[in-house]
């Protein structure tokens, strides 16, 4: 029996331009960029929290959010559409890394037709297991946002699960009204 030999992070580096490289149980997994109703969702969303969380305009502040940071948690590289830490976690950015290997407070996943089983069966429980307190998904295609607080013993508990043109105030950015409308404008399927 051959075994199987697991992937590196220099592996991760070593994926074509153009794709997400992510590091999971020691297995490559390369995906085209994310497609255009995906990029639209996330774009939107990291436009609505930003002033308010990052920025503190009409909101509390207090937060670092980014786009599609590569997460270094244990062994596993991760790559979520958005990420958020607080920044009393997280004051300063530093230049030593090229990546993060600070768990995040928050973690959003943009569902698409390619990562989706990935992203709820394995990133998922990765995210729990590192203690991010928060992870959404958000489904541009049927138009849904899932809100996810983690509880006891590395398991998330659904907080929220919202459709459409919903008006909704998901944790952990309740301090606004999110217009869920704003995430799918302009799509058209």
């Amino acid at each position: 029996m051959a075994s199987r030999r697991l992937a590196t992070y220099a592996d991760v580096l070593a994926a074509p331009d153009g794709t997400v490289a992510e590091l999971l149980d020691g297995e490559l997994h390369v995906h085209p960029r994310p497609a255009k109703p995906h990029a639209v969702a996330a774009s939107a969303l990291g436009e609505e929290l930003g002033p308010p969380f990052k920025r503190g305009r009409g909101g509390p502040g207090g937060w670092m959010i980014l786009y599609e940071p590569e997460l270094h948690l244990g062994a596993d590289v991760l790559v979520p559409d958005l990420a958020g830490w607080r920044t009393e976690r997280m004051p300063v950015i530093t230049n030593e890394l090229p990546y993060f290997d600070l768990a995040p407070d928050f973690a959003c996943e943009v569902l698409s037709s390619g990562t989706r089983k990935l992203d709820r069966t394995v990133k998922v429980p990765k995210y729990a297991a590192a203690g991010v307190a928060h992870v959404w998904l958000v489904d541009p295609i049927d138009r849904t946002l899932e809100v996810f607080r983690l509880v006891a013993d590395e398991k998330y508990l659904l907080v929220g699960l919202y459709a459409d043109e919903a008006k909704v105030r998901a944790e952990p950015f309740d301090a606004i009204e999110l217009d869920l409308s704003i995430l799918w404008a302009g799509v058209r399927l």
